[in-house]
């Protein structure tokens, strides 16, 4: 199955998606900001708190991801862009994609 959807279309979506989580990562000071949605793959950025924090890793994928999977389409990803690197976001996605 493919995501029927364009990147453009699903960044509403994926923004209301993001601010029901940001709540729940302030309650442990943390943050989340979304940079963009590119090739169906959401690029957000923890901040706050959640920098550094050894369960981070586990918040991006069981709490962030999971929810937009859950609310919007099975087959997106996410990504955490670190601080920084959402400068020069083409070079960061390039470098994954390698």
């Amino acid at each position: 199955m493919s995501i029927p959807f364009t990147d453009e279309e699903l960044l509403p979506a994926v923004e209301r998606c993001i601010a029901k989580i940001e709540p729940m990562l302030a309650l442990d000071g943390g943050s989340i900001k979304l940079i963009t949605v590119k090739d169906h793959v959401v690029y957000v950025q923890l901040q706050g708190a959640c920098i550094g924090c050894p369960s981070s890793k586990n918040t991006l994928k069981y709490g962030v991801e999971k929810k937009i999977k859950e609310d919007i389409h099975q087959e997106l990803s996410v990504v955490n862009v670190p601080m920084g690197a959402e400068q020069n976001l083409e070079e960061f996605i390039r470098g994954l994609q390698r």
